[in-house]
C-alpha cells in the first residue's frame, strides 16, 4: 500500500505540474495567441503587453510543462503549441469558467455590451453558406496570423486597415468577420465598421482556433486581401 501511495503522490504531482503552468493569466493568454500559429518571443511579448524578458520566463515555464515547443530561426526563437490537445485544454478551462464563474459573465457582458450573440454565425452555418458563395469571409486578424493559417477562401483585411480599404469591399455582399476567438474584439470592430458604411455584416461565433480544432480545412500563406 505504501508503494501505491507513493505512486499516487508522484502521479498527481505530475498532473499538478500542468495546472501550475496554467496558473498565470499571461500564460493562458500566450496559449491562445499560439493557437493562431507559431510566434517569436518578441511578437508574443508585444501582443501580451509584456517585456521580452518577462514573456521569455513565462514561455520557459510552459516549455518545462511540455505545453509548448520551440525552434531556432536565425537569431530568433519561435514557439508553437506542443500538440492540438493543449488548445483543447485551454478551451476546457474557458468553458468551465464560463459555466461556473458569475464574475466572468458580468465582465464579458460589460465589455461586450453592444454585442448581439443572437446574430453571431455558428461554424456550421458558415460552412453551408460559404459553399453557396452567399457570403464573404473576412479575417480581421493581423496579416501575419492570416498567413500562418486561415479559413479557406477568407480574405485578409486586418481591422486597423479596414477603414481605408472599404472601397475594395462591394456593398452588395454579405460579410462574416472572424478573429482569434470569442473574446477577441477584432471581428466586433470589423462588423461595426462594415455596418456603419452600408455593408451587411455579422461575426463568426467562434474564432480561427475553434475552426481548426473542429478538424475543418485550413489554408496558409499570404493572399491578396481584395475581392476578385
Amino acid at each position: 500500500m505504501a508503494e501505491h501511495r507513493l505512486f499516487k503522490n508522484r502521479l498527481y504531482g505530475l498532473f499538478a505540474r500542468i495546472g501550475k503552468a496554467l496558473s498565470s493569466p499571461h500564460r493562458l493568454e500566450m496559449l491562445e495567441l499560439l493557437a493562431q500559429g507559431e510566434r517569436s518571443v518578441e511578437v508574443l511579448a508585444e501582443r501580451a503587453g509584456l517585456s521580452i524578458a518577462n514573456a521569455s520566463q513565462h514561455l520557459q515555464t510552459l516549455r518545462q510543462a511540455a505545453l509548448v515547443d520551440s525552434r531556432k530561426e536565425g537569431l530568433f526563437v519561435r514557439y508553437r503549441l506542443a500538440a492540438p490537445g493543449v488548445f483543447e485544454l485551454s478551451k476546457a478551462i474557458r468553458t468551465v469558467a464560463e459555466d461556473r464563474l458569475a464574475d466572468l459573465d458580468r465582465l464579458v457582458r460589460e465589455h461586450f455590451a453592444d454585442r448581439d450573440d443572437a446574430e453571431a454565425v455558428p461554424i456550421g452555418e458558415l460552412l453551408k453558406r460559404a459553399r453557396s458563395k452567399e457570403i464573404v469571409i473576412l479575417d480581421a486578424r493581423p496579416a501575419s496570423e492570416y498567413a500562418a493559417g486561415h479559413i479557406p477562401g477568407a480574405i485578409s483585411v486586418p481591422v486597423e486597415e479596414l477603414n481605408r480599404r472599404l472601397k475594395q469591399l462591394p456593398k452588395g455582399k454579405e460579410y462574416v468577420a472572424y478573429c482569434r476567438g470569442p473574446y477577441c474584439v477584432y471581428a466586433d470592430r470589423a462588423v461595426e465598421l462594415l455596418r456603419a458604411n452600408g455593408r451587411r455584416a455579422r461575426r463568426l461565433k467562434d474564432g480561427f482556433p475553434e475552426w481548426r480544432a473542429a478538424g475543418l480545412p485550413v489554408a496558409a500563406g499570404e493572399e491578396p486581401g481584395v475581392l476578385q
